[in-house]
């Protein structure tokens, strides 16, 4: 039993100096002005993963990556400032860092424009531009907007209604492990 402890706690010893070192890593390369690296920095904090969550300190790291053009820094600091997360909650900023994502083909980026103008946040509604957004987004596979763009067509938002058109995408998004689609289809 001494045996079997001594090496549960030298791995795990092993473990949080090995993380301390990746950690170390990343952010001498984040200070250095590696924009992927400025991203992940943002991602730990963001996530609380490896360091105390901190969502000033994401929006600090994504903010430096994003006017860079890091595309994936600017979709979660776009979400930051469409939900108030490290920042005053701020719209107009979001839908500026999601469109500049976007634009570079980021699905995460299309997902959160499609809700926004799905939903009027801080924007007004706009169906068929939430159409356009959801569109883009379920085309690279992205189960939310799969599931979302199934409950327009079933709905008529945007959209003609077309019952089978909402079941193919709500498949879609099912065969992707979205759970409420799976309930749809």
């Amino acid at each position: 039993m001494k045996f079997a402890l001594s090496v549960l706690l030298l791995i795990t010893t092993c473990q949080f100096v090995f993380a301390d070192e990746v950690f170390d890593d990343v952010l001498t390369k984040a200070q250095s002005g590696h924009t992927d690296y400025q991203y992940k920095l943002g991602s730990l904090y963001e996530k609380g993963l490896g360091v105390a969550l901190d969502h000033e300190k994401a929006v600090s790291w994504y903010t430096k990556a994003a006017k860079n053009g890091q595309a994936d820094a600017q979709c979660n600091l776009g979400a930051m400032y469409l939900y108030g997360l490290g920042v005053n909650q701020d719209s107009q900023k979001a839908l500026s860092w999601l469109t500049k994502s976007a634009e570079q083909g980021r699905a995460c980026a299309q997902f959160y424009l499609g809700l926004m103008y799905a939903n009027g946040l801080g924007i007004e509604r706009d169906d068929k531009q939430a159409v356009d957004w959801y569109t883009k987004a379920a085309e690279q596979g992205l189960a939310d907007a799969q599931y979302n763009l199934g409950l327009l067509y079933e709905n008529s938002q945007g959209v003609t209604k077309d019952d089978e058109k909402a079941v193919s995408w709500y498949t879609k998004a099912a065969a992707a492990g979205h759970a409420e689609a799976a309930k749809r289809k």
